[in-house]
């Protein structure tokens, strides 16, 4: 009876220690690519479905001409390739935030979901910019909840690196730690999609006549703007360390001077 009492309190201590538990990372990571692969997959199936010009329309409106038949679904076109290059930056932000977390948590998991849910949405977003087209007040409340689509999806990516950051000894790769070599271009890096799609929907909101533009532009400029990053951190970084080793320099050589000094003139 005593033995079966210790195996029962050995038991109800390993469900409560694997209630306790973090997520699995690799589950997590797993779950994530088939969520993004699923995204990607929707839009191109979206894209063959709707936009694709018919044969009989080529030949009778168009004179047999494809490429002018296709130049008519252009902006459907730019849609899809504007929200397919935001998949694929997200999932390449995503990928570089798993990188350098070591264990995940379930409160990471959490906001990995939400974040995720809105991932989901951006097949409606693709709908909604290649529906509306033609300038309206439908196309600019269109591209708006576009741009709150994005935020959301991104800002969640940034609550995961900030959570694993409260607890960076246990969470995060050295490398990506407050101080390591890849701490500010992971956090520049995680802020640009929420500050460029936030930017872009105040935009719109004062600029309307220029919202698709707007919108283009920003999914466009964006790929740049991460090669950019790169090299901006890289240089502000190397300014900042040249910087405090000149510092560090004349603190040495006052030193030496000082420790070089006779009592008396120390003194004087």
């Amino acid at each position: 009876g005593q033995r079966d009492e210790e195996e029962e309190h050995h038991t109800l201590e390993s469900f409560t220690f694997y209630l306790s538990e973090p997520l699995s990372k690799e589950r997590v990571e797993a779950f994530s690519d088939g969520v993004y692969a699923i995204v990607a997959t929707l839009l191109i199936l979206d894209i063959c479905e709707d936009n694709v010009p018919d044969p009989r329309e080529v030949r009778e409106k168009f004179d047999g001409s494809l490429l002018e038949a296709l130049s008519e679904y252009g902006p459907n076109y730019l849609a899809y390739f504007g929200s397919f290059v935001t998949i694929g930056l997200l999932w390449f932000v995503h990928h570089s935030l798993f990188l350098y977390v070591t264990k995940a948590t379930r409160l990471m998991g959490l906001l990995n979901i939400l974040s995720l849910a809105f991932i989901g949405g951006l097949p409606l977003a693709y709908q909604l910019t290649s529906e509306f087209a033609e300038k309206s007040h439908n196309e600019i409340e269109a591209i708006q909840v576009s741009c709150v689509i994005t935020f959301f999806a991104s800002i969640f990516q940034f609550a995961i690196w900030t959570t694993a950051l409260l607890h960076e000894r246990e969470t995060l790769h050295p490398f990506a730690r407050y101080g390591g070599k890849e701490h500010a271009f992971m956090f520049a890096k995680l802020a640009l999609y929420p500050c460029v799609s936030l930017g872009a929907f105040f935009l719109t909101c004062l600029l309307s006549e220029f919202s698709t533009a707007i919108f283009h532009l920003m999914q466009i400029v964006i790929p740049f703007a991460f090669l950019a990053l790169r090299i901006f951190v890289r240089i502000s970084l190397t300014v900042i360390k040249s910087v405090t080793s000149l510092s560090r320099r004349k603190v040495v050589l006052l030193e030496e001077e000082e420790a070089c000094l006779s009592p008396t003139e120390t003194l004087s």
